[in-house]
């Protein structure tokens, strides 16, 4: 393990936050003097960022922990064209209107994680629609584009596995690594920004941008990237039965978000704490030492402070509190994820299979029978077998609701409104 003279590199390394640098020393050197201003970019193409994005966002947390400047970048330009990174078909255009409704949806998550000011060391948000928009064709041609070599271009990953599987690339993603080069040497012209960073499977657009810089004269600039985020069995991380894990509330419950983290993999727990907690790294080996049954209790611990970071320290022991109660004690928590139902519904009976779908449990009646068929529905407890049973008010417990559950871990309550 290499010892650095920053704390930033020194605090990313020890908690597992490094894939590739392109100039580890001189980079070293620049953050030491809490001189490393850096971005991550993140695109507008859904109303909420989601755990690969929170993994950023860490970095850019230990960055602001080390005294240096983070600045969060909107994607309202990129966006508009569309990143072909790891992706077999083109990306759908999004209008104007959509891209603006996303970028306000997202906005309100960096604050839970940075501090924005204008502090030396306080965040700022940028948005490259402010020069992106601006850029006149040919000008784009003759002083960005004249940079870059086709034939190097098409080496990328992004391009190259595309052409590979025999995969159309439409023009306008073939430019998005164009324009996320000239978005490093523009932050670097306005903010002196000198480091980017990003996933694993950005590192050419990233390189890119750091060679761009150079040949438009430019301080030198940096790239720095983090592993691909997968499980210890080997699966993308943040996928599951309801889709992706989404940083917004309004999209994954505080109470989903602290389960999902509680369910993790045993091999996990240990990687995880350190990249998505704040957690002392004395304290983190106290964890780590754990054994046995007690990995559960350090699975707690992270699933309380991932969600405290990202939700607040009340909800997330408001979400430790229901799975106590519910799992432990076998009492109905209110505070489970409810699910209104008009209550005409339950007058005439809601068939079960619609329930469950409706409670977005299971995403089709053809899958509710087959949960039914290997046991894993249950209505207040009692298991499913009637795959034609009606939900009516007489299903209703002594609290008004009825409770959905998914196998031993996943509960809804369905509410008459």
């Amino acid at each position: 393990m290499t010892a650095f003279k920053s704390d930033f590199l020194n605090t990313l390394q020890e908690r597992g936050f490094i894939h590739q640098c392109s100039d580890f020393e001189s980079l070293d050197a620049l953050a030491a003097k809490g001189q490393a201003t850096a971005y991550v970019g993140y695109d507008c193409t859904a109303p909420s960022l989601h755990i690969g994005n929170f993994l950023t966002m860490m970095m850019l947390y230990w960055l602001q922990q080390s005294g240096n400047k983070p600045i969060t970048l909107m994607g309202g330009g990129t966006t508009m064209v569309g990143d072909p990174s790891g992706k077999d078909e083109t990306r759908a255009i999004r209008t104007i209107a959509e891209i603006e409704a996303n970028k306000a949806s997202i906005r309100g998550v960096f604050a839970k994680v940075l501090r924005y000011g204008g502090g030396h060391a306080d965040a700022v948000m940028l948005d490259n629609a402010e020069w992106l928009t601006k850029l006149n064709w040919i000008e784009m041609l003759r002083d960005i584009g004249r940079h870059f070599s086709v034939n190097r271009m098409l080496t990328m990953d992004s391009v190259r596995l595309r052409l590979e599987r025999e995969q159309e690339m439409s023009f306008i993603e073939f430019n998005y690594m164009v324009c996320q080069a000239y978005d490093f040497v523009e932050l670097s012209r306005r903010v002196d920004c000198r480091l980017q960073m990003g996933g694993s499977d950005q590192w050419g657009n990233i390189v890119n941008g750091v060679d761009l810089g150079r040949r438009m004269g430019t301080p030198q600039l940096f790239a720095l990237t983090t592993p691909l985020l997968t499980t210890a069995s080997g699966d993308k991380m943040g996928k599951t039965a309801k889709g992706a894990v989404w940083l917004n509330a309004d999209q994954f419950s505080p109470y989903d978000f602290w389960q999902y983290w509680r369910n993790v993999e045993d091999a996990d727990v240990v990687k995880f704490l350190k990249l998505f907690t704040i957690l002392p790294m004395s304290e983190i080996s106290k964890l780590a030492a754990l054994k046995g049954g007690e990995i559960n209790e350090a699975k707690k611990v992270l699933a309380t402070e991932t969600t405290a970071l990202l939700h607040g320290r009340d909800a997330a022991n408001e979400a430790a509190e229901t799975a106590r109660r519910t799992f432990e004690e076998g009492a109905l928590a209110e505070t489970l994820p409810t699910v209104e139902i008009p209550r005409g519904e339950f007058d005439t009976g809601l068939g079960v299979l619609s329930a469950f779908v409706k409670a977005d449990l299971v995403a089709s009646n053809g899958e509710a029978r087959r949960q039914i068929k290997g046991g894993g529905l249950r209505v207040n407890d009692a298991a499913v077998t009637d795959e034609k049973m009606l939900l009516t008010s007489a299903n209703l417990t002594p609290e008004g609701v009825v409770k959905l559950s998914l196998g031993k871990k996943r509960h809804v309550l369905l509410k008459p409104a």
